[in-house]
């Protein structure tokens, strides 16, 4: 009886044993599928955001009626009553035609007043061309855009702006007109007319999309006071990557104000001091328009852009981008300008957010500019000499000057319809062969250093309430500093309105 006991108890001891390894096995084996599960679902989420991306940058590429970026949603209609529909209001797109060719209409109205301690407002303190320009009021710009879609292959958009300069004198310009394809194969995409290169992040911008009253310095300065913006040919290509990812590829004319740092002369202001002369760049006249023989005498601007989620809260977008193409610097030998930019964003704004806000975001572009002069002999010029030199007649060899700049700007959405941001932005150059000559002018006055060159920095806080998305107000102080012209100090208030439609702004 006793070793049967003692067989029975082994037995139920073992078959404890065995009972207890089979639930730990089962427990390994329920960890085990509990993490695949939850590595597949991570994956999947992942793929499923991505593609959500993807589809919507697909999306922002095709018509659709016009939205506000970043603003509170408009009210909803009132219910249909036997009364009839509603009435039309101002906020509403104006629409014509329907289906698969249509245009909405709309209006954008950019104004300021303020003033400044510079005598010179209007390419000095200011270089922007839609900056404000004078003390007392300023017409920044009133736009009118028509887009929408041509047929089922096209879309097209147009803007007219109306301003006024700083002597007063009205002016309307064609900012930009183009057609675009809807439907080419391996998410290509071709765009031809007049339109704003894709340079950076701020010169395919239109003012009234801008963070602050003004155009920072570097772009300026770098591209013109309008900016590049030319008629010519884009084809861009939204890689097949998880995430945003595109190439782009422009060529345009390179003569006019839409290429001010190109063939279109350099910068053209009136009078005055500071950045503000009626000479271009490297004191040399703009008379080198040998007109287009080949390729070479177009702008070329290609653009790598690509943007991913760091997390579900913020988003990174980063950019490099180039701009080659002759300049009109000197009479002789060919003479070009090389312009290399990098540009970055970042924003944060969380899950809860409503109407987008609270949100905090930076932006930042550094720009490197090679210009080449050409050579140069005031003797030659019809006009009555300006220069006199150590040795006559004043004649400018040709060399090759590097400019650098950039600007940062950090915003703060810290309550709804309320933004403080703040930028810094600086410019400066290597000092050129042409700069150490001595040069002065009829009145032996020393030139010096290229007031288009000189280094200069300024900072700028601002505070823009929108009442709502149709509406915007600005306050906005500026600090300059310049090399031999010291500190000046301004104060800008800009309000906007907005009719009619408008298409969502680019990310």
């Amino acid at each position: 009886m006793r070793w049967l006991g003692m067989l029975c108890i082994g037995g139920v001891m073992a078959a404890t044993a065995q009972g207890a390894g089979e639930v730990e096995q089962l427990q390994r084996q329920l960890r085990e599928l509990q993490e695949n599960f939850e590595r597949v679902m991570r994956e999947q989420r992942q793929q499923i955001e991505a593609l959500q991306q993807q589809v919507e940058r697909l999306q922002a590429r095709q018509p659709a009626p016009p939205v506000k970026a970043e603003s509170p949603p408009a009210a909803e209609a009132p219910e249909e009553s036997g009364a009839g529909r509603r009435g039309w209001s101002p906020t509403d797109p104006i629409r014509i035609g329907q289906g698969g060719a249509y245009m909405d209409i709309g209006l954008v109205g950019t104004f300021a007043v303020g003033g400044s301690t510079a005598r010179d407002i209007e390419g000095g303190t200011q270089l922007g061309g839609h900056d404000p320009n004078r003390r007392g009021f300023t017409v920044q710009g009133v736009e009118v855009e028509f887009e929408g879609a041509v047929d089922p292959y096209f879309r097209g958009s147009a803007n007219l702006n109306f301003a006024i300069d700083g002597e007063g004198e009205s002016f309307v310009e064609l900012e930009e007109a183009w057609l675009e394809t809807m439907a080419l194969p391996g998410n290509f995409q071709l765009r031809a007319g007049q339109f704003l290169t894709d340079f950076g992040r701020l010169n395919g911008q239109h003012p009234h999309q801008w963070a602050f009253v003004d155009a920072p310095l570097v772009t300026a300065r770098f591209l013109g006071p309008d900016g590049l913006r030319n008629p010519g040919a884009r084809v861009s290509w939204l890689m097949p990557t998880p995430f945003y990812s595109e190439l782009f590829l422009a060529v345009q004319n390179s003569h006019g104000a839409g290429a001010a740092g190109f063939r279109g002369g350099g910068h053209h202001h009136h009078g005055g001091h500071g950045d503000s002369t009626a000479l271009p760049l490297g004191y040399r006249h703009a008379d080198n328009d040998r007109g287009i023989r080949g390729l070479g005498d177009l702008l070329w601007t290609p653009r790598y852009a690509v943007s991913f989620d760091v997390t579900e809260t913020q988003t990174v977008l980063l950019g490099a981008s180039a701009a080659w193409g002759p300049n009109a610097s000197g009479g002789r030998g060919d003479t070009t300008t090389q312009i290399y930019g990098l540009d970055g964003y970042w924003k944060w704004k969380p899950a809860n957010a409503h109407g987008g806000f609270p949100f905090v975001s930076f932006q930042t572009e550094g720009l490197v500019r090679r210009y080449g002069l050409g050579a140069f002999d005031w003797a030659d010029e019809a006009q009555p000499q300006v220069f006199t030199a150590p040795l006559t007649p004043a004649r400018l060899g040709r060399e090759t000057v590097t400019d650098y700049g950039f600007y940062a700007q950090l915003l703060y959405g810290f309550r709804k319809g309320w933004v403080a941001g703040l930028r810094y932005d600086a410019v400066t150059g290597e000092r050129g062969k042409y700069e150490k000559l001595g040069l002065t002018d009829a009145d032996g006055a020393p030139w010096g250093r290229d007031p288009l060159r000189r280094k200069r920095w300024r900072l700028s806080p601002n505070l823009t309430w929108y009442p709502s998305e149709y509406s915007k107000i600005r306050l906005q102080y500026n600090y300059d500093e310049r090399a031999d012209l010291g500190a000046d100090h301004s104060l800008w208030l800009q309000w906007e309105l907005l009719l009619g439609a408008h298409g969502a702004h680019r990310f």
